[in-house]
């Protein structure tokens, strides 16, 4: 199990199957046991104490918070495909903080991860996935407890209210009134809307869940660290009263931005902003019990110079409490040495464009003309479906608003989303009948100019123009 652990990731579901298996085989050999087959009595004993343990040995050792309560983590990768390796990276980064450097048991780690980087096709360092250039493996230990199509927007919401599980580990948040709650979410995302592998979590289903969880006292406090594009508006309207902070990579107009292109792998290893709270944090330990979670975002926000940082919901009691409430107590498992090497230069790009970047770079290097003929057929489809999207997108409005005077004051900017659940049925008929953003991600550019029809018209008659004009296109 050792070597196993050194060389890949494991689901947590993987490991309660080794610990099965141990007990059974106490069971059996004992029924068969010699008095003078000391070896078999050594392997028997150390199965039957896994088999009971069932978790990591020096977790007793690490410390948790006072009070009675304990630290509770959700992290979850919302894409798949290689050119999106950025994400996995960066919650392969965090785990390792969380679990290896901070303490939190694994046990209380919840991890959502599609796992299809590490042993890519793509990848030249088969089994490792790296968040920093010449930077050390963050896959290695890795338990995922849901993967592949397991990574499902209701799923991740159905954990998060604590729900008992049939998939994957089937371990779901099961914390308390006494217990702090980190969630990090890292993918692309849109005005009132985050990316999945096969779909999306609208910002109404997301407050119905967290109004859910307070209302049931699932947590005392609760922290979510969001890396995606138009991250902001999914918190904008958090209320203050729920005991819930968010920081975001960017607000609810702009794009966040990718880090660190490695040009052997033609992929970028990090977002911009995760690697700038995971780099403080690693600067400041072990000592984060010094630093609070309004410190540690005017300092991260600071850092990130391309997208503006942004914060939500409680400002008032979780702003001043030490980011060790939710990152973990290092305690007395100690690790000095970083798990990164940040001497880089970030290099930034937009999250909506590095799927196009990859593309031309890929086909720059080619040198079979089969494979260079198929990636230039690939690049002028993106740039013509770009410029049909705005095409569609403006048809739309004009259906809607009966007047191109109208039609230019909501293709402005983004508009506050005032109406959440117009904003899911209109983006998931767009998603739905024209182009998704897991496979088109610059569409995201242009979708506000679909969502604030929302604040002034019908959302049967929005959806209307969508069918009419995908379905013409």
């Amino acid at each position: 199990k050792q070597w196993y652990q050194r060389r890949v990731a494991i689901t947590a579901g993987e490991e309660h199957y080794f610990y099965f298996v141990c007990n059974f085989y106490f069971l059996v050999s004992f029924a068969l046991l010699q008095k003078e087959d000391m070896f078999r009595i050594a392997l028997i004993a150390a199965c039957f104490l896994l088999a009971v343990q069932g978790y990591h040995l020096d977790e007793e050792l690490l410390q948790q918070p006072e009070g009675g309560g304990e630290i509770w983590a959700v992290l979850i990768a919302g894409s798949s495909n290689w050119f999106n390796y950025r994400h996995q990276s960066d919650v392969c980064h965090a785990y390792h903080l969380l679990t290896k450097k901070h303490g939190i048991p694994r046990r209380n780690v919840i991890t959502f991860m599609v796992n299809d980087i590490a042993f890519n096709g793509e990848n030249p360092n088969r089994g490792y996935i790296i968040n920093a250039l010449s930077g050390k493996d963050v896959y290695e230990g890795v338990m995922i407890d849901y993967m592949g199509k397991d990574v499902t927007p209701q799923l991740f919401l159905d954990v998060l209210m604590g729900k008992d599980m049939e998939f994957g580990s089937r371990k779901s948040l099961k914390s308390g009134p006494k217990d702090t709650v980190f969630v990090n979410f890292v993918d692309h995302g849109g005005p009132g809307v985050l990316g999945f592998p096969a779909g999306e979590l609208h910002v109404a289903d997301l407050t119905k869940t967290l109004q859910t969880m307070y209302m049931d006292k699932h947590y005392k406090q609760m922290l979510w660290y969001v890396e995606a594009c138009y991250s902001g508006s999914m918190f904008d309207e958090l209320s203050p009263d729920m005991n819930i902070t968010a920081h975001t990579a960017s607000n609810t107009k702009e794009s966040s931005y990718a880090c660190v292109k490695d040009e052997e792998m033609d992929v970028y290893l990090g977002d911009c902003w995760s690697l700038n709270w995971m780099n403080n944090t690693e600067q400041i330990y072990p000592n984060l019990s010094k630093e609070t979670v309004e410190e540690q975002y005017e300092i991260v926000k600071n850092m990130t110079t391309h997208s503006h940082a942004s914060i939500y919901g409680d400002l008032t009691y979780i702003y001043k409490e030490p980011i060790s409430v939710f990152l973990g107590h290092p305690g007395s498992a100690i690790e000095v040495e970083p798990i990164s090497d940040w001497d880089y230069i970030y290099k930034p790009i937009p999250s909506q464009d590095v799927m196009m970047e990859y593309l031309k770079s890929k086909r720059d290097k080619s040198f079979d003309v089969e494979e260079t003929e198929k990636l230039d057929a690939e690049i002028r489809y993106h740039i013509l479906t770009e410029g049909k999207v705005q095409e569609i997108l403006e048809q739309v409005s004009y259906q809607v608003t009966g007047s191109r005077e109208m039609d230019t004051v909501f293709s402005r900017h983004p508009q506050t989303i005032a109406h959440p659940e117009c904003n899911k049925g209109v983006l998931s008929a767009f998603f739905s009948q024209c182009y998704k953003m897991q496979t088109h991600p610059y569409i995201t550019k242009y979708l506000y100019r679909l969502t604030n029809l929302c604040n002034a018209y019908n959302v049967k008659n929005i959806i209307s123009a969508v069918t009419d004009n995908c379905n013409c296109n």
